[in-house]
């Protein structure tokens, strides 16, 4: 059975060819384009993605006019539903800004533009998204934002932790993210925000394969069912 993926793409959106390559090269379908002016999303859905970039050119909040695009309604009906929904870097802002994941992603504070290839940790590997890894498995993976800065308030914080749904930490103290959070899940599991950029790592060519698995584990799992 055909993997059937959706990589949405915002005004500003640069990461979008990225990630339908990446989910071409992984799965041997090219996914289906969605813009985020369109009504509704394509029937039966395995894999909806949001890929990075400046939506609306981080007007506002980043993220935030995004969110309000018309695609987002039926993506959070989807992801109701228990389809995966990956958004990552401005996809994540996206997610946050949307009310699928808590939080909200804040200016670096360093004040400046983050752009190379990070350590980071598997802290659950009981996702869709992240089986393919081990737990506590140390990966490489690059990251670009301005705006990664991760920030919840301490409740929310223990309570993402305490329900493991912090997925990917970074080893390092990056951008001021609270308890160096890289990525989240929601409470159901099947929608994961992250800012490092998994697309970008799926070939030695590229530098890396560390994020080749991540695909590789929701398509094998989405297949599977």
């Amino acid at each position: 059975m055909a993997f059937r993926a959706a990589v949405v793409t915002f005004p500003g959106s640069n990461c979008d060819r990225d990630m339908a390559v990446a989910i071409e090269q992984i799965s041997g379908t090219a996914p289906i384009r969605v813009w985020h002016g369109d009504p509704t999303l394509p029937d039966n859905l395995d894999f909806i993605a949001l890929p990075g970039g400046f939506s609306y050119g981080d007007y506002l909040r980043s993220g935030a006019m995004a969110a309000n695009s018309p695609i987002m309604q039926s993506i959070i009906e989807a992801a109701g539903k228990g389809v995966p929904v990956l958004g990552v870097c401005n996809g994540f802002q996206v997610l946050t800004e949307s009310g699928l994941l808590p939080g909200a992603l804040m200016r670096n504070a360093s004040q400046n533009f983050i752009c190379r290839t990070v350590s980071l940790r598997i802290e659950n590997n009981a996702t869709v998204f992240t089986k393919a890894y081990g737990k506590d498995e140390e990966i490489r993976v690059p990251v670009a934002h301005h705006d990664g800065n991760y920030f919840a308030d301490e409740a929310t914080l223990d309570r993402l932790e305490g329900d493991g749904r912090v997925a990917v930490r970074y080893l390092e103290k990056l951008n001021g993210s609270r308890r160096d959070i890289a990525g989240i899940v929601n409470q159901a599991g099947n929608v994961l925000g992250m800012m490092p950029h998994p697309e970008r790592a799926i070939s030695a060519e590229l530098g890396g394969e560390d994020g080749s698995r991540l695909f590789e584990g929701v398509i094998a799992g989405m297949i599977a069912a």
